[in-house]
C-alpha cells in the first residue's frame, strides 16, 4: 500500500541471444528510493523480488530518444566494438537503464551497461 514514485533508472537485464537478439528471458529492475532503502515496503506480488546489488564496474555508452530494443541491440554493439576483444566484462547479460519518463519528448537518456569482470 506504499507508493514510491518514479524511480531512475529503470533498468533492463538482458540476456543476448547469438544473433545479438535479446531472448525471451528479460529482467526489469527498479531502485528503491533512499527513504526506504533500510526498511522497504513487501511486495504483493510474488514475481516482484527485492534483491541488493552489490557494487559494479561497468563499461558505458549512452543515447537519447525513446529507446527500444533494437536501439539497446545496435549500441551494445557498438560498445562492444569499441571495446575490442581486451577488455574482460560479462558476455551473457548487460544491462539497459533508462532515465526518464515516458511523458518527456526531449532530452531523453538512455544507457548500454556492460559489467567489467
Amino acid at each position: 500500500g506504499v507508493g514510491m514514485g518514479m524511480t531512475a533508472p529503470v533498468s533492463i537485464t538482458a540476456y543476448p541471444a547469438e544473433d545479438g537478439s535479446f531472448q525471451q528471458k528479460v529482467k526489469v529492475s527498479l531502485r528503491i528510493p533512499s527513504q526506504f532503502q533500510d526498511n522497504p515496503p513487501c511486495p504483493t506480488d510474488e514475481s516482484i523480488k527485492i534483491e541488493e546489488r552489490q557494487g559494479m564496474t561497468i563499461y558505458s555508452t549512452q543515447f537519447g530518444g525513446y529507446a527500444k530494443e533494437t536501439d539497446y541491440v545496435n549500441y551494445a554493439a557498438k560498445l562492444k566494438a569499441a571495446l575490442g576483444s581486451e577488455a574482460a566484462y560479462r558476455k551473457d547479460f548487460y544491462l539497459c537503464n533508462g532515465y526518464d519518463p515516458p511523458m518527456k519528448p526531449y532530452g531523453r537518456r538512455n544507457e548500454v551497461w556492460f559489467v567489467k569482470e
